[in-house]
């Protein structure tokens, strides 16, 4: 099957799945085209089967703002009729949903049916798609996809909730190559990031008000009154200024270390022994499960899909958003007992596994045939 995947080309976690997805589809087969106005951060390699379409915008002084979304239109038409695209999967609603149900509409005219299938993440329903001002285009392009998927049960609520959507929407949750999560803590490295023998906490992120940040070194600097730890905080974002001032507030620098953006998270997740993630919502919590597929147990608010991931008292802990002393008093618990620390460690792993890339593929798969033969 010949397959377009749309995503947006950054860090973020539509970007990642959609990449990994058209990586995963080009290795059983598929012929997978990226279209997108720069190449994808993950497609960081050459491989058959994966061809990569940029979009090109052009700027001109009538505009305010580059025309993206009428390009990625054009481009998308372009691509369907000269490489014979089966299927056009966009990954986030906004602008793709629109753009791909535009080129459909087109290349209807000249006797090309294409199917779309959107994806919804997160963002493109719950913060950009609120927007009462794109409601109606939101709403529009989804009843014109030919199929809807979302990656949790929470957000497919949400989408009812806060669109006119008529059709189902199937659940196909993120994933994760076991494999590459599967490595050998390196001791070497370990010894050198906490000499003292500390437990080892880390945050990954994107340093947005929706991640609070700033409650991960409320919760650190709770924990280190009774546990002697470091955390390392990866990523980078608008929150950065203040979280090193809060940190320099709360006297804990020299038990924080700022990694910034690692292509290589398994390294640093596969050493530590807790992951925060106290995010006022999240879809679904991929880095959660990046972390959990390294043995990392997971203490977390129940925002939005996490607790469809994250098990409570099982594979980590679940608090309420903001209850920075409960999520304290949780990590405390998990880190003061080797055996009890090993059990939930185990836990997270198991729960990993169900969300290995090899089960989770084959759901789109099907969905691709299904929405093909119609």
């Amino acid at each position: 099957m010949k397959i377009g995947i749309v995503c947006y080309p950054t860090y973020g976690g539509s970007g990642v799945v959609a990449t990994e997805l058209g990586k995963a589809l080009a290795q059983r087969g598929h012929q997978v085209h990226f279209i997108s106005y720069k190449q994808p951060a993950r497609l960081d390699f050459f491989a058959e089967n994966i061809f990569y379409h940029e979009v090109y915008v052009s700027s001109y002084p009538l505009f305010d703002f580059p025309p993206y979304e009428s390009t990625l239109t054009s481009r998308l038409v372009d691509v369907v009729k000269f490489e014979k695209l089966d299927i056009l999967h966009v990954h986030y609603a906004i602008p793709h949903a629109a753009a791909a149900v535009m080129a459909k509409n087109i290349l209807a005219k000249e006797g090309i049916h294409i199917p779309v299938i959107t994806t919804l993440h997160g963002t493109d329903i719950t913060l950009v798609g609120k927007d009462k001002a794109l409601e109606s285009v939101v709403s529009y392009s989804l009843n014109e996809s030919d199929a809807i998927t979302s990656v949790s049960d929470s957000l497919k609520k949400d989408t009812y909730a806060f669109f006119h959507v008529n059709k189902e929407i199937r659940v196909i949750p993120n994933f994760i190559d076991i494999k590459r999560f599967s490595k050998q803590p390196r001791e070497h490295f370990r010894k050198a990031v906490t000499p003292a023998g500390e437990k080892l906490l880390v945050h990954t992120s994107n340093f947005r008000k929706v991640k609070r940040v700033e409650d991960v070194l409320k919760i650190f600097s709770l924990v280190l009154q009774q546990i002697n730890a470091r955390l390392l905080l990866v990523g980078d974002g608008p929150e950065r200024y203040n979280i090193e001032q809060l940190c320099r507030e709360l006297d804990i620098c020299e038990k924080v270390s700022f990694l910034g953006k690692q292509d290589a998270i398994e390294e640093i997740l596969s050493i530590c022994d807790l992951f925060l993630m106290p995010s006022e919502t999240e879809s679904f919590g991929l880095a959660a499960l990046e972390a959990m597929a390294c043995e990392v147990p997971v203490v977390s608010s129940n925002a939005g899909g996490i607790p469809e991931l994250n098990v409570d008292g099982k594979t980590g802990y679940l608090c309420n958003v903001g209850d920075v002393k409960a999520m304290a008093e949780k990590s405390i618990y998990i880190l003061s007992d080797e055996q009890r620390l090993k059990e939930f460690k185990q836990h997270a792993k198991q729960r990993a596994l169900l969300f290995d890339i090899d089960k989770i593929v084959p759901l789109y798969e099907e969905c691709y045939r299904q929405v093909c033969s119609r």
